[in-house]
């Protein structure tokens, strides 16, 4: 009995065998996890979640085709924060073409207060502005 058990598990494993691919693999879960891709405020982890949101952004293009962005942010705790806040501006199919440098930004209780960036140059169609907790 043990040897019939025995070539039947066997006779399973190479039947099953090893699956082999060749050839390129196509991306998974590719609209995970993108917010940045289509939205214009994210926030980069829990805390920013949980504590920060904005009352409204405002994107304007200036003179020499530059594009500024002001972004109202809102603490909506009963404490005194610190958070930091940058702008990644993208052109008009959503390429990084410039990313400002994370910023610290102190935000009183429940207070509000208005950001602005303002790119470096006129390719900039689109932007995310982001936020995380200060480390």
């Amino acid at each position: 009995m043990k040897k019939y058990l025995l070539l039947f598990v066997a006779a399973a494993a190479l039947a099953s065998g090893c699956k082999s691919h060749e050839g390129a693999y196509l991306p998974l879960n590719t609209n995970t996890h993108n917010l940045e891709d289509s939205s214009a405020f994210v926030l980069l982890d829990r805390g920013a979640q949980r504590s920060i949101t904005h009352a409204g952004i405002q994107g304007v293009r200036q003179q020499d085709g530059r594009l500024q962005v002001t972004a109202n942010v809102r603490n909506r705790e009963n404490r005194r924060l610190q958070v930091q806040i940058n702008c990644v501006f993208k052109d008009g199919q959503g390429f990084v073409v410039e990313e400002t440098p994370f910023r610290n930004l102190f935000l009183d209780e429940n207070a509000q207060e208005g950001v602005t960036f303002t790119s470096a140059n006129d390719k900039a169609q689109r932007y995310t502005i982001r936020v995380r907790e200060a480390r």
